[in-house]
């Protein structure tokens, strides 16, 4: 059996931000505008304050219900980086003399100084992380231009954070140089032939301690001067950040997608960050079940645009995260995310339907057992689908079709149907198979079975609801790369 493309092994990723507990949003005129802008909270009167609590990486509580969030995963890919990344030293080695905290500074990056990450905490957190190191250590901003930085990279506190590590015996997966810092930047920018000369002495010093992937906001002119300029063997994966549904506070929240760029071909694209609306996500939407429509949607769409890794942004922290910022109860993208690392597979297949525009189909090779994995989204609100799954008998002989259907006889399907408390879609519950999927006493998450249907009779996908389905000893033909639905 062949796939159009294969996705990473830990495809499914979250991220952890460095945001301090002072770090809110506000809503603030800017000429005939209002816009939402980041501050340190003592700017802002406390009516206005949506801050972060103790969701960033130093400040964070590890306690039992994270510890087993993440665990049911068993190897659930963490991205550690964001918009502060860039201004953190790591206390370690004699690179850095001292070992600074957040504090309110206007001449910092979104209003804050620098913090420092001690070797303690990073003992605690480093296990199958893609690391965002700080790409404006030995740096200058240009005066005349408030976001740009010029000068070389400073290694030597990034190796001696690698030294340490590796002394450790601990594994990363991959480093990230810089954050958010090509094109115009968000808050600082750095052009692009300096930035691949950078990645490059990051490369050679990976290659020097051990052999690693390195990964880096999409513009398409920048990264085609930084890619030409890099060239083959410097970048392993190439990052970009996604938050197609716009700002926080935007009235058409729920209706927007992204285009994918295409890359180099020496370097597999990965989305480092994605949480739908950016700046810390919409309050009445992106923590509960509507928001699932466009995270799986993206998550299937990337696959079959060849991206190996989508990371979510954020694991914990404010309202897009996968779990509550203060109680840390699961929010529902967090079990659509489990139920995708669990049930889909590496391999990649092309599917197409002749239903309605809001029915979202997408198919992989099942993760432990032979046969396939569907994931079905329906954004209709009034429509039910009944979908049936055909390989293309136009191409195939009907032998070989005969032969599927054989193999799936006899072989019950197993559903899994997401749908919200209540049927309201702006609802922070999310129901498997009709019963709400809340924390055991223990503090573990509750067991996810699906519910067992004859192979032959069609899948039913109610208004607002996910569907993933295993079809299991359903194999197409050799060499199938498409599947139809009716």
């Amino acid at each position: 059996m062949t796939s159009i493309v294969t996705i990473d092994d830990n495809f499914v990723c979250a991220t952890l931000d460095w945001w301090p507990t002072g770090k809110c949003s506000a809503l603030v005129p800017r000429g005939k505008s209002i816009v939402e802008e980041t501050y340190a909270t003592s700017k802002l009167r406390v009516s206005d304050r949506d801050t972060w609590a103790k969701a960033g990486i130093l400040n964070l509580d590890l306690n039992t219900i994270l510890d087993n969030a993440v665990k049911s995963f068993n190897s659930l890919r963490i991205r550690i980086g964001g918009s502060l990344q860039d201004q953190i030293l790591y206390k370690v080695g004699n690179a850095i003399k001292e070992c600074p905290s957040f504090s309110n500074d206007t001449k910092g990056l979104f209003g804050f100084s620098q913090d420092c990450l001690t070797m303690e905490r990073w003992d605690q957190i480093n296990t199958l992380l893609t690391f965002g190191l700080n790409a404006l250590t030995g740096r200058k901003k240009v005066s005349d231009d408030n976001n740009l930085y010029v000068g070389n990279w400073n290694p030597k506190n990034a190796r001696d954070l690698m030294r340490y590590t590796i002394s450790k015996g601990c594994k990363i997966d991959s480093w990230e140089l810089g954050n958010e810092l090509c094109g115009g930047g968000v808050a600082a920018r750095i052009l692009p032939d300096q930035y691949a000369k950078d990645v490059k002495v990051l490369r050679r010093l990976i290659n020097k301690l051990y052999k690693d992937e390195v990964s880096t906001f999409y513009d398409e002119e920048w990264f085609s001067v930084f890619l030409q300029a890099s060239g083959p063997n410097v970048v392993d994966g190439v990052t970009h950040h996604i938050y197609n549904l716009g700002p926080s506070d935007s009235s058409d929240i729920q209706g927007r997608f992204n285009n994918h760029p295409a890359l180099g071909p020496w370097s597999s694209a990965w989305v480092g960050e994605s949480g739908g609306a950016y700046n810390s996500g919409g309050k009445d939407v992106s923590h509960t079940f509507v928001n699932g429509f466009c995270y799986l949607d993206q998550l299937g769409m990337t696959s079959t645009f060849n991206h190996k890794v989508f990371c979510k942004q954020a694991l914990i922290g404010r309202n897009y995260a996968l779990l509550n910022t203060t109680s840390l109860i699961p929010n529902p993208d967090y079990y659509g995310a489990l139920l995708w690392y669990r049930l889909m597979g590496r391999n990649v297949l092309s599917t197409t339907h002749n239903g309605s525009p809001y029915l979202r189909v997408y198919s992989h090779c099942s993760k432990h057992q032979p046969g396939i994995t569907l994931l079905l989204i329906n954004m209709s609100n009034s429509t039910s689908f009944n979908v049936s799954v055909v390989n293309d008998l136009n191409l195939y002989p009907l032998s070989q079709n005969k032969q599927s259907a054989k193999a799936q006889s006899g072989q019950q399907r197993e559903e899994y149907h997401l749908t919200p408390k209540d049927g309201n879609i702006q609802s922070d519950v999310v129901l498997l198979n009709g019963t709400p999927l809340v924390l055991t006493e223990d503090s573990d998450i509750p067991p996810l079975n699906p519910i067992k249907v004859g192979p032959s009779s069609p899948i039913n996908i109610a208004p607002d609801s996910v569907v993933f389905a295993t079809l299991q000893g359903f194999k197409p033909p050799p060499k199938v790369k498409r599947l139809f639905w009716i």
